[in-house]
């Protein structure tokens, strides 16, 4: 019980930590002593709440291998432009909706949804290819294979959050594995960034499950991290 306090204390005074999504929980860091010791005082003082609203999206995730892969080609893409706001590789995801700023009551409603679409499905064959950016300001790598699924995917989870009162802006699906962010001192440098990729071709692979993951864009100047909420295993399909 105690083990439970300190945990929720923890997410209200640090943010949202990733998780599931990228890494495994059993692979997750332990606590420091530290870290333990503001919990309880955080319990014995501050008495936080929990948020009533969370801000989040539906993805995919690339397998480790995948993301090893990109990871040992972007190497001298990284010593060459440091100032670039880069991704953690444990971050990295392909959205299919974004959903934006829900009460918690919503995203409780579309957890069970998405659980039987993702089993109604088979796993997608994707890849990542090459590199872009959109407007000079975002750097990603593009995304190969059943582009087609990918598509219909995106669909059904977006008319699913739909049919359950869920309301979001709604943005054309582009597929794509964002890697990094300019800074306003480092904006040229992102076309550039993105020509350096051009050639890169990564194996095919499997996205095995679907994602409903949390972020803390937009809650205060740190970085971005994301954190599973709930993933799913894809089914056989049809």
């Amino acid at each position: 019980m105690i083990e439970s306090l300190l945990y929720r204390a923890a997410r209200a005074l640090l943010g949202p930590v990733s998780t599931a999504s990228m890494v495994e929980p059993s692979l997750a860091r332990p606590w420091t002593r530290t870290g333990a010791d503001k919990c309880e005082k955080a319990l014995v003082t501050d008495h936080p709440q929990q948020p009533l609203t969370v801000r989040v999206f539906v993805a995919l995730a690339p397998p480790d291998d995948a993301k090893d892969e990109l990871a040992g080609a972007l190497q001298p893409v990284y010593e060459r432009y440091p100032h670039l706001r880069w991704n953690r590789i444990e971050d990295w995801h392909i959205t299919l909706a974004f959903l934006g700023e829900l009460p918690v009551t919503a995203v409780a409603v579309l957890r069970p949804v998405l659980a039987q679409l993702a089993a109604s499905r088979p796993p997608l064959r994707l890849g990542l290819n090459g590199g872009g950016h959109f407007d000079e300001r975002l750097l990603w790598s593009g995304i190969q294979g059943e582009l087609e699924g990918l598509h219909l995917l995106a669909d059904d989870v977006r008319n699913l959050a739909r049919t359950r009162g869920v309301t979001f802006q709604e943005r054309p699906l582009r597929p794509h594995l964002t890697l990094a962010r300019a800074r306003r001192s480092a904006q040229a440098d992102i076309p550039s960034a993105a020509a350096d990729l051009a050639d890169f071709a990564g194996h095919p692979w499997q996205a095995e499950r679907l994602h409903l993951v949390g972020s803390n864009i937009g809650r205060g100047p740190g970085a971005i991290r994301y954190r599973d909420i709930e993933a799913w295993p894809f089914g056989g399909g049809t």
